[in-house]
């Protein structure tokens, strides 16, 4: 903090301190501090210098006009005159200064906090200030490092009758929110129990462990991860087979780098020995392709631990995320319209929109996610290569990642190529046409309807469910073409469409935003119940057996009977938990409010405010404090 140093048990206290700066964080009571510190050295109070008549007023005025805001030019140009002009009158009557004060306009500590700190007061924003109303202003002075400061406060005034809450009251839902989603009988204090249980379950999966005594065969270590957790069931040695998209055995586990403590997904090749380390050139490119639709590359490397030659790669780790195989493409029942027909078997009529088929509007989104993807992918001179379902993350509803990228780029690298960039023109019309079959696979909702001798049935059942928009996007992606073909070149066909996705992208922004508002303060009222915690009914303190039934203590175990002990008149428990939220609030700021706390027996009653009783909350629990750091 600027003006002094914290010790440790202020440093403690900060961290646990939840109070509001002013009224309910609205104020700077940081001005006010300033203006009762003195200087280190005798630096006598000058008379403020004329701007206009002072003898530097035209170094200063040169000065001033280096700066491109007129308000800034003005503050700094006064306060740095009048600390000239006061440091020359305090050295010419023979006093000597600890630190030499330094003549620049960052030194100064107005600007400084101005230009980092935001404005508490929301008063303030709605008042207009202009050139003209500084001559009302205040002069401030500050001392920091040694050196006393005058400045001129240009802090607008708030504006007259605006009352604000003097502690923390929750708002209700923002309009544009409420009416947004339908009505639910959910509590008002807390998130929807549908993003709690999404954020609860990727929080159990990114802490899951795996029992080494159970799984010899996953080792403890590899390189530099630890805690490795299979997230594919890993089959026995003899049933071990070849995946469709790499040609070699994989698996995939959840580990935890001891670098940075942070959890990544390790995609293993088995049994696969990198002879050249030509290839590490493409894995820096895919290290620095950085997408919400990507799942980033972190590095590669080679490894023994699992008993033969592997290679690793280690990707984000999603957690919670399911292929595209597996939410959309799992059933086999979807693939009875392709089936072929034994004679006499009629045939089934052809699925619906919202009847087996999945909304035009879901592919769509998921278009848009892919092919903003892959034009990342392809401007940075990247093929994407595993544009595949059983190879495409989905997280949430709608979220779709590319997984896997880069490992075909090391899998089938060419020692005989010169250039491997050149084959990459090659390898993004192949990604396109990869495009092109998993957005006809979702259109029928069966990986059977991209065969061969299934395509014309399946271009039928997109002309028949879905718009010309979507029937032209497949044609175009898997028609060969002589050109070279542009993931932009479908941007056309996505239309006003990619609007309605933004509008969508922001509209469930808006949603968590809210739900995070509901919570932003639990943090603080946890921390206010955690150090009450600490004081009530603590059996002994410096072999002082009464130490939390006396004096300021007494008080707060009175208290806690108030916010959670309070009983109707029929003598059942009142339990009601606003009460509980607004008393704990009241507390933190300190209102005037009083309150009758009545003793366990009955006999006595005493009436408080909610001030005294924070300034026994802070009085005792910096006592504790001290007698927990010890003595020095």
């Amino acid at each position: 903090m600027e003006g002094g140093t914290l010790s440790d048990a202020n440093l403690t206290n900060s961290y646990f301190s939840s109070s509001f700066i002013g009224v309910n964080g609205f104020g700077s009571p940081a001005e006010s501090k300033y203006s009762m510190m003195q200087s280190s050295f005798p630096l006598p109070l000058c008379p403020l210098p004329d701007p206009g008549n002072s003898p530097m007023s035209s170094l200063f005025g040169d000065f001033g006009a280096l700066s491109i805001s007129q308000r800034r030019k003005v503050s700094t140009t006064t306060k740095l005159q009048m600390s000239i002009e006061c440091l020359r009158m305090s050295l010419s009557a023979g006093s000597t200064p600890l630190h030499s004060p330094k003549i620049t306009p960052q030194t100064s500590p107005a600007p400084r906090r101005r230009s980092h700190t935001p404005n508490p007061n929301p008063a303030n924003y709605m008042v207009p200030t202009s050139v003209s109303d500084q001559g009302a202003h205040i002069i401030q002075k500050e001392t920091v490092g040694g050196t006393t400061y005058f400045y001129t406060d240009n802090t607008p005034a708030p504006m007259a009758g605006m009352v604000f809450p003097t502690y923390h009251i929750y708002p209700p839902t923002a309009p544009h929110v409420a009416y947004m989603q339908p009505k639910a009988n959910a509590p008002s204090f807390f998130m929807a129990d549908e993003l709690r249980q999404e954020l609860i379950n990727r929080h159990l999966i990114t802490m899951a462990q795996l029992d080494q005594s159970e799984n010899t065969g996953v080792p403890s270590e590899v390189d530099s991860y630890h805690s490795l957790f299979p997230l594919e069931p890993v089959p026995p040695p003899n049933r071990l087979q070849k995946t469709s998209n790499f040609s070699y055995i994989t698996s995939c586990y959840k580990a935890v780098n001891s670098k940075d403590d942070l959890p990544y997904c390790l995609r293993r090749i088995h049994g696969f020995r990198l002879v050249n380390t030509k290839c590490m050139m493409l894995v820096d490119m895919w290290k620095k392709i950085q997408h919400s639709n990507s799942v980033t590359l972190r590095e590669v490397f080679t490894t023994k631990a699992f008993g033969d030659h592997s290679l690793v790669f280690s990707y984000d780790f999603h957690a919670g995320a399911e292929t595209m195989f597996s939410r959309h493409f799992n059933d086999p029942a979807a693939d009875s319209y392709f089936t072929k027909r034994k004679w006499g078997q009629h045939e089934p009529p052809p699925p619906r929109q919202h009847a087996g088929l999945l909304p035009e509007s879901l592919i769509w989104a998921y278009i848009v996610q892919l092919s903003s993807a892959l034009r990342t992918i392809h401007t940075a001179g990247l093929a994407c290569r595993v544009m595949d379902p059983s190879k495409i993350l989905i997280t949430g509803k709608t979220r779709l990642r590319v997984n896997c990228v880069g490992v075909f780029d090391v899998l089938t690298f060419d020692n005989s190529q010169t250039n491997h960039v050149t084959l990459m023109p090659q390898y993004q019309q192949a990604d396109l046409i990869s495009l092109g079959k998993v957005v006809l696979a979702l259109a029928c909702n069966s990986l059977a309807g991209i065969q061969r001798e299934n395509l014309q049935k399946a271009m039928e059942l997109v002309s028949i469910n879905y718009s010309s928009d979507l029937k032209n996007l497949i044609l175009y992606l898997l028609t060969e073409q002589s050109r070279l073909r542009s993931v932009n070149d479908i941007m056309p066909m996505i239309g006003a469409r990619f609007y309605t996705q933004l509008d969508a992208s922001q509209m469930r922004n808006d949603v968590i935003e809210e739900d995070l508002a509901k919570e932003v303060q639990n943090g603080r009222l946890f921390r206010l119940l955690a150090k009450l915690g600490t004081i009530n009914e603590r059996p002994e303190f410096q072999k002082d057996h009464t130490w939390s039934e006396t004096g300021d203590r007494y008080l707060l175990k009175l208290f806690r009977d108030h916010l959670f002990h309070q009983v109707t008149d029929a003598g059942t428990p009142w339990i009601d938990l606003s009460h509980i939220v607004s008393c704990l609030n009241k507390l933190d700021a300190g209102v005037p409010e009083k309150i009758s706390l009545v003793s366990r027996d009955e006999k006595s009653v005493l009436v408080v405010t909610y001030s005294d009783l924070k300034r026994c909350f802070d009085s005792t629990f910096q006592e504790l404090q001290q007698a927990a750091a010890g003595p020095l």
